[in-house]
């Protein structure tokens, strides 16, 4: 009865955790002037002090509830877990959970200001880790998982180094990503595959980087470290991509672990396709949005099959 309480808490908790990421995103990238009327022109017009041009102050009012709604929701949780007797396996993650709830709220203290690419940079990984620590409280409370380790000698090895190697690859192409959107250098790769005829980045795109740095004005076209970060987003998107694919393929042999690796797969193919077709339709507001909240949903499948 507990452990069903901390489940839907846990689903609740999810689902609240990938609205929080959707309006983030809409609320960060509409103000951006992604999907506007003057785009690329209007793009990143906030840094230099301009109003945006439309107003978002009922998704600002929703956006606030929601994470007001999910501290308390995070709190409950970790209450259900750690009180006597405690349930360890679940409380980990529901402990990190409150933390991570915390952290964000006093991030959000200088979130208007974005400017600051450090606070953007930490705001975009928290909201993605708040969806995937939930859903970890959501499989660490399900009473299928206790089986998960009682494998007939007949069942294939899972195949847990690729499975790891492609976990830290897709790590890296989310932080990544998470920069170029924190810096706000969209227009530095306006082609695909390639970047305007690069293909690797450079050393003197690394020297450009700065992730803590504050920025002064909108980034321009073809800014050097703006191109580095593009192109190493899309090698490491591409790494992940083979690893995950290979060790998701094989995992679909295994019934305990098939449907997992089933969801991985077509998260996979999903993100790939919204990655390539928000840069060739011109930055789509839409496509964009829907590039992160389908990253948020990747790490929580991938967080199933390695939980399998």
């Amino acid at each position: 009865m507990r452990l069903r309480k901390i489940r839907q808490a846990a689903c609740l908790l999810t689902a609240l955790s990938l609205l929080l990421v959707l309006l983030s995103a809409w609320l960060r990238l509409a103000a951006a002037g992604l999907g506007c009327a003057d785009w690329p022109a209007c793009y990143a017009a906030l840094l230099g002090g301009e109003p945006p041009a439309q107003t978002f102050g009922p998704l600002r009012l929703l956006h606030r509830a929601a994470a007001s709604l999910a501290l308390l929701l995070a709190c409950h949780l970790a209450w259900l877990c750690w009180r006597r007797p405690s349930l360890p396996e679940p409380a980990r993650p529901a402990g990190v959970l409150v933390l991570l709830v915390l952290a964000l709220a006093v991030l959000g203290l200088w979130s208007s200001d974005p400017r600051l690419v450090a606070v953007t940079f930490l705001n975009i990984l928290g909201g993605l880790a708040l969806v995937t620590c939930s859903w970890r409280v959501v499989l660490a409370s399900s009473p299928e998982t206790s089986f998960a380790g009682q494998r007939s000698s007949h069942s294939p090895r899972p195949p847990r180094l690729a499975l790891r190697l492609g976990a830290a690859a897709l790590s890296a192409t989310v932080v990544v990503g998470a920069l170029v959107g924190a810096r706000y250098t969209v227009l530095a790769c306006p082609s695909f595959p390639d970047c305007t005829g690069a293909w690797w980045p450079t050393a003197a795109g690394w020297a450009a980087v700065q992730p803590l740095a504050s920025l002064a004005g909108v980034p321009p076209a073809g800014e050097a470290g703006g191109l580095s970060l593009h192109l190493l987003h899309r090698w490491s998107a591409l790494l992940a991509l083979v690893l995950l694919g290979s060790a998701a393929w094989q995992a679909l042999a295994d019934a305990a672990t098939r449907k997992a690796a089933l969801a991985l797969l077509v998260l996979l193919a999903a993100q790939l396709a919204l990655g390539a077709l928000t840069v060739i339709s011109g930055f789509s507001l839409w496509l964009a949005i829907a590039h992160g909240v389908c990253a948020a949903a990747l790490l929580a499948a991938l967080a199933s099959l390695l939980r399998r």
